[in-house]
Protein backbone atom coordinates (compact mmCIF):
# COMPACT_ATOMS: atom_id res chain seq x y z
CA UNK A 1 0.00 0.00 0.00
CA UNK A 2 1.03 3.22 -0.89
CA UNK A 3 1.82 5.92 1.46
CA UNK A 4 -0.26 9.17 2.07
CA UNK A 5 2.35 11.15 0.94
CA UNK A 6 3.54 9.16 -2.54
CA UNK A 7 -0.70 9.32 -2.93
CA UNK A 8 -1.02 12.96 -2.83
CA UNK A 9 2.45 14.07 -5.04
CA UNK A 10 1.36 11.31 -7.73
CA UNK A 11 -2.00 13.67 -7.42
CA UNK A 12 -0.45 16.66 -7.64
CA UNK A 13 1.51 15.31 -10.66
CA UNK A 14 -1.20 13.86 -12.32
CA UNK A 15 -3.16 17.65 -12.05
CA UNK A 16 -0.36 19.39 -13.08
CA UNK A 17 0.59 17.64 -16.14
CA UNK A 18 -2.80 17.27 -16.99
CA UNK A 19 -2.98 21.34 -16.50
CA UNK A 20 -0.14 21.73 -18.90
CA UNK A 21 -1.70 19.23 -21.49
CA UNK A 22 -4.94 21.08 -21.68
CA UNK A 23 -3.28 24.53 -21.83
CA UNK A 24 -1.34 23.65 -24.63
CA UNK A 25 2.11 24.51 -23.11
CA UNK A 26 3.72 21.56 -24.70
CA UNK A 27 4.35 22.81 -27.92
CA UNK A 28 5.23 19.15 -29.47
CA UNK A 29 2.00 18.53 -32.13
CA UNK A 30 2.50 15.07 -31.03
CA UNK A 31 0.75 16.05 -27.75
CA UNK A 32 -3.27 16.62 -28.27
CA UNK A 33 -5.09 17.98 -25.86
CA UNK A 34 -7.33 14.61 -25.97
CA UNK A 35 -4.31 12.79 -24.18
CA UNK A 36 -5.67 12.13 -20.82
CA UNK A 37 -2.95 11.23 -17.59
CA UNK A 38 -4.73 8.25 -15.91
CA UNK A 39 -2.35 7.68 -13.01
CA UNK A 40 0.66 8.43 -11.61
CA UNK A 41 3.03 5.89 -9.33
CA UNK A 42 5.65 7.54 -7.76
CA UNK A 43 9.03 5.88 -6.18
CA UNK A 44 9.29 5.93 -2.46
CA UNK A 45 11.92 8.30 -2.82
CA UNK A 46 10.69 10.38 -4.88
CA UNK A 47 13.27 10.71 -7.09
CA UNK A 48 11.09 8.52 -10.67
CA UNK A 49 7.78 8.86 -11.43
CA UNK A 50 5.56 6.92 -13.95
CA UNK A 51 3.21 8.50 -15.82
CA UNK A 52 0.34 6.51 -17.48
CA UNK A 53 -1.38 8.36 -20.18
CA UNK A 54 -4.04 7.55 -22.26
CA UNK A 55 -6.21 8.68 -25.59
CA UNK A 56 -9.17 8.50 -27.16
CA UNK A 57 -7.97 9.08 -30.78
CA UNK A 58 -6.63 5.23 -31.04
CA UNK A 59 -3.01 3.32 -30.34
CA UNK A 60 -1.24 5.02 -33.31
CA UNK A 61 -1.72 8.73 -31.87
CA UNK A 62 -1.56 7.41 -28.28
CA UNK A 63 2.05 5.79 -28.96
CA UNK A 64 2.85 9.18 -31.10
CA UNK A 65 2.22 11.20 -27.58
CA UNK A 66 3.87 9.54 -24.99
CA UNK A 67 7.07 9.80 -27.75
CA UNK A 68 6.25 13.53 -27.63
CA UNK A 69 5.72 13.63 -23.69
CA UNK A 70 9.21 11.82 -23.06
CA UNK A 71 10.86 14.08 -25.58
CA UNK A 72 9.52 16.89 -23.80
CA UNK A 73 9.81 15.55 -20.20
CA UNK A 74 12.78 17.46 -19.13
CA UNK A 75 10.80 20.67 -20.08
CA UNK A 76 7.30 19.41 -18.05
CA UNK A 77 9.81 18.39 -15.08
CA UNK A 78 11.58 21.97 -15.21
CA UNK A 79 7.38 23.19 -15.30
CA UNK A 80 6.64 21.24 -12.11
CA UNK A 81 9.79 22.10 -10.10
CA UNK A 82 8.91 25.79 -10.06
CA UNK A 83 5.33 24.99 -9.42
CA UNK A 84 5.09 22.71 -6.89
CA UNK A 85 7.12 22.67 -3.45
CA UNK A 86 9.30 19.34 -3.79
CA UNK A 87 13.01 19.03 -2.25
CA UNK A 88 13.79 16.87 -5.41
CA UNK A 89 11.38 17.23 -8.42
CA UNK A 90 10.77 13.35 -9.85
CA UNK A 91 12.66 12.52 -12.87
CA UNK A 92 9.67 11.72 -15.66
CA UNK A 93 8.92 8.87 -18.01
CA UNK A 94 5.70 8.50 -19.63
CA UNK A 95 3.86 5.04 -20.76
CA UNK A 96 0.97 3.87 -23.19
CA UNK A 97 -2.16 2.97 -20.76
CA UNK A 98 -4.38 0.92 -22.29
CA UNK A 99 -6.80 0.44 -19.83
CA UNK A 100 -9.39 2.41 -21.55
CA UNK A 101 -9.82 0.45 -24.52
CA UNK A 102 -9.44 -2.87 -22.57
CA UNK A 103 -12.87 -1.74 -20.88
CA UNK A 104 -14.59 -0.95 -23.98
CA UNK A 105 -13.60 -4.44 -25.03
CA UNK A 106 -14.94 -5.98 -22.34
CA UNK A 107 -18.25 -3.88 -22.58
CA UNK A 108 -18.82 -4.78 -26.08
CA UNK A 109 -17.85 -7.98 -25.33
CA UNK A 110 -20.93 -7.95 -22.35
CA UNK A 111 -23.19 -6.45 -24.47
CA UNK A 112 -22.75 -8.95 -27.03
CA UNK A 113 -23.38 -12.07 -24.40
CA UNK A 114 -26.23 -9.60 -23.04
CA UNK A 115 -27.55 -9.39 -26.58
Amino acid sequence: MESHRLQRVGNLLRNEISAMIARKEIKDPRVSTLVTVTHVTVSKDLSYAKIYVSSVEGPDKLSNAVSGLNHAAGFIQGCIGKRIRLRTTPKLSFIEDHSIDEGFRVLQKIKETLS
